[in-house]
């Protein structure tokens, strides 16, 4: 087991709290999420997802977790950047290169799991992708109750990615909910 290794993956991995989501600048949203916040958001919709689809809670989550690892090299690239970039091949040669540096345990697990979810025909790889698709979803819900009409776009292609029930239930669902309601009723102003 080689420590170093596990603790520069480790260190690399702490860039995502710094990189910036691009597609919120895009829009002029002034305080985009970082892709660590994205991620976390991530594994708590992957978590409730796959346990409403009863399926291995676990390996939604690792899919999850590490879905987005390679942009602490290559940032977070808008759907504009997809356009001159193959963004995939990128992302995959990252991946490849941050797994070969650590132990085969470790690194062979993530990689394993990486293949799953980019074949995308377990239904874990599906729920992880759902979790991805609708954390972007409910942010710009967020953005956009926020009043930054221009999330809204958003809300155009990506509803049509979602591929299980639990997700498209959730993203329907948060159609008419005002998200910035959640939090009055525990308030002391509305007592």
């Amino acid at each position: 087991m080689n420590y170093k290794s596990i603790l520069n993956f480790i260190a690399e991995v702490g860039n995502l709290k710094r990189v910036k989501r691009s597609g919120w600048w895009v829009i002029d949203i002034p305080y985009e999420e970082s892709v660590a916040d994205h991620s976390f958001r991530c594994l708590v919709i992957g978590y409730i997802l796959a346990k409403i689809e009863k399926v291995d809670t676990s390996k939604v989550l690792l899919m999850t977790l590490f879905n987005d690892v390679h942009e602490s090299r290559i940032t977070d690239l808008h759907k504009m950047a997809h356009k001159y970039i193959n963004v995939r091949k990128a992302e995959k040669d990252v991946f490849k290169d941050q797994m070969n540096g650590l132990d085969k345990v470790i690194g062979g697990e993530m990689t394993d799991l990486r293949k799953e979810y980019d074949k995308q025909k377990t239904l874990e790889s599906l729920i992880a992708r759902d979790a991805d698709i609708l954390e972007c979803l409910i942010q710009a819900k967020e953005y956009y109750d926020q009043g930054f009409k221009n999330a809204k776009n958003f809300f155009k292609k990506a509803p049509k990615l979602l591929k299980t029930k639990s997700a498209k239930k959730m993203w329907k669902e948060s159609k008419d909910w005002d998200s910035s309601k959640w939090w009055q009723k525990l308030s002391k102003f509305e007592r």
